[in-house]
């Protein structure tokens, strides 16, 4: 049995990065946070920047937004637990091809694998091979977008798929290759929707077919449901980002699986409270919400979550 604590989009630029910038210790995790997550053997998370004091804006006049972190950002993935990041999105490159390398670099140096980018076009696509708790697991990242920040073979940048068009051969043998449990990481679907596209429905069916252990998935920055071996978003964890209303995207939920060779065993999913730059456990009618919209969203899609005091859990 091994215990994984996933987290969803954790960016460390713009405002947290300023705030890092003032102060490289500045807790952007409360420590009741940080004690769930050492409840599992290691968290897997989604990076949503680079690591970087270097680069120019990727030239696109429609972007909107740039995420860059400083190298102490490091130290917050390293409080986390992080064995393993994902770098396949839309802001790994929002600096250009040196920043994205810089966050190879600092994440080396921290010890902390990544997956979903490289070097080139084969880098990009490998599966991270990590050894946890007596077990081997295998990691695999890739985003539905942006095309452009696609890496080649003889350019670094992400691992690319577009699942609009149905799963990639490429990546149905990366997933069923085995023998380890494969994990596979990706950032699929537009921002701020409450469930998950009728395409994403169909991949994550495919990847589960193909032979994914667990699929987690991101992107929306809200929580979505689970169903079969799917979580299909994790939702924000670390951000700076303006509120929705309705969506309520500064609510979140930290994700413990337990799972064996087999598959995913036991789910654990912890409510958050997203603060500007700091993320701590929700209480009260923060944390109602979060129960909520997970029982309703699972619902949607054909499964039931049960209440287990502050906790969210699924047997599968």
């Amino acid at each position: 049995m091994v215990r994984i604590a996933f987290a969803g989009d954790t960016m460390l630029g713009r405002g947290v990065a300023e705030r890092l910038e003032e102060d490289p210790k500045a807790a952007l995790v409360a420590p009741e946070v940080l004690a769930v997550a050492a409840e599992a053997d290691m968290t897997i998370l989604n990076l949503e920047c680079c690591i970087s004091e270097r680069g120019e804006r990727w030239p696109d006049p429609a972007k909107p937004f740039f995420f860059r972190a400083p190298p102490a950002a490091v130290d917050t993935l390293s409080a986390l637990g992080a064995r393993c990041v994902t770098l396949a999105n839309n802001h790994a490159l929002d600096y250009g091809t040196v920043a994205l390398v810089d966050t190879f670099a600092h994440l080396e140096a921290a010890g902390i694998a990544w997956v979903g980018a490289g070097l080139d076009l084969r880098a990009a696509r490998a599966p991270a091979l990590l050894d946890v708790a007596g077990e081997r697991i295998a990691v695999v990242g890739f985003t539905d977008h942006p095309a452009e920040y696609a890496a080649r073979a003889d350019r670094p940048g992400v691992a690319h798929a577009e699942l609009h068009a149905g799963v990639p051969g490429w990546l149905t043998s990366l997933v069923g290759a085995g023998p380890p449990p494969v994990i596979v990481l990706v950032h699929w679907g537009p921002n701020m929707t409450a469930r998950p596209e009728p395409y994403v429905r169909a991949a994550a069916a495919t990847l589960e077919q193909a032979g994914a252990t667990l699929v987690a998935g991101h992107s929306a920055h809200v929580f979505h449901g689970l169903a079969g071996r799917v979580l299909y978003d994790l939702g924000d964890f670390v951000d700076d980002y303006w509120t929705d209303p309705l969506l309520r995207n500064d609510l979140g939920l930290l994700w413990l699986v337990t799972l064996d060779a087999d598959g995913p065993r036991r789910l654990e999913a912890v409510p958050l409270t997203l603060e500007y730059c700091h993320t701590r456990l929700a209480v009260g009618d923060d944390a109602r919400w979060v129960r909520s919209r997970l029982h309703a969203a699972c619902r949607e899609l054909g499964t039931d979550v049960v209440d287990d005091q502050d906790r969210l859990v699924f047997d599968w």
